[in-house]
């Protein structure tokens, strides 16, 4: 087949499957949970957790709760939670309720 070319359709592969990522464990930190505040245009900011050594479904239900006690939207990305607003005061306090050591950096 030539490099140039670009394949819109074949009947030779059947149906294709998407491919799932293999990493579900985060890379290791220092036990610190890092609660930073991002600023987006428009007037907008955004806090991000990071450090937590916790697997995607974990991550996922800790979000979930701190999104519920923060009253906000938020998401998991990269091992990372993001929260909208600047809730950084609400997160830190709930996840040393939940035993960790958190810093706010940045910001």
């Amino acid at each position: 087949m030539d490099d140039r070319s670009s394949l819109v359709y074949s009947t030779k592969a059947g149906r294709i499957k998407e491919e799932k990522k293999s990493v579900s464990r985060p890379p290791p930190g220092d036990g610190i949970v890092r609660v930073t505040l991002k600023r987006l245009g428009g007037n907008k900011a955004l806090s991000s957790v990071t450090g937590l050594d916790l697997d995607e479904e974990a991550l996922k239900d800790l979000c979930r709760f701190l999104k519920q006690k923060c009253g906000v939207g938020g998401t998991v990305k990269d091992f990372t939670i993001e929260i909208q607003g600047d809730k950084r005061s609400v997160i830190q306090v709930e996840l040393e309720k939940k035993g960790y050591r958190v810093k706010l950096a940045g910001g």
